[in-house]
């Protein structure tokens, strides 16, 4: 006939694959960092270095399973947050100033989730680009 397909019966409190995220986490300690966030309009990129500027984890909302218009949303930038908090806590982390970027709604939302794992933000830092002129506008339209 065809091929039997076996259905697992887990319990579905995995929300986005957050287990699986909490896997890899670099064994390096680490007292105080640096966390990078980037809110676009299409997903929430969260980077955890040290004081040196070197990447020590990264996590995004389109990473932990979230799709389409779901990775943008305040909810999914707070479940990342969340992980790089917990992973920083496992890593030994005290302190934190963070950078960001964007203007995403994954923003501000991002950031308390991580403070809220225990981590004392030391400074709050927006570098978001923002265009001088910007590129020549279109010729006007004749019609």
């Amino acid at each position: 006939m065809g091929k039997k397909r076996i259905i697992k019966k887990g319990g579905g409190s995995d929300v986005a694959g957050t287990s699986r995220a909490l896997n890899r986490i670099p064994k390096k300690k680490v007292a105080s960092g640096k966390l990078n966030i980037l809110a676009t309009f299409n997903n929430t990129i969260v980077t955890l270095c040290d004081t040196k500027g070197n990447s020590l984890i990264a996590a995004s909302s389109g990473a932990l399973g979230f799709k389409g218009s779901r990775k943008s949303t305040p909810f999914a930038a707070a479940k990342v947050g969340e992980i790089i908090g917990e992973k920083a806590q496992q890593m030994g982390m005290k302190d934190a100033e963070v950078v960001i970027r964007g203007v995403g709604a994954g923003r501000e939302s991002a950031l308390r989730a991580f403070a809220g794992k225990g981590i004392a933000v030391t400074r709050i830092s927006d570098m978001t680009p923002v265009p001088h002129n910007g590129p020549r506008p279109p010729k006007a339209r004749r019609v």
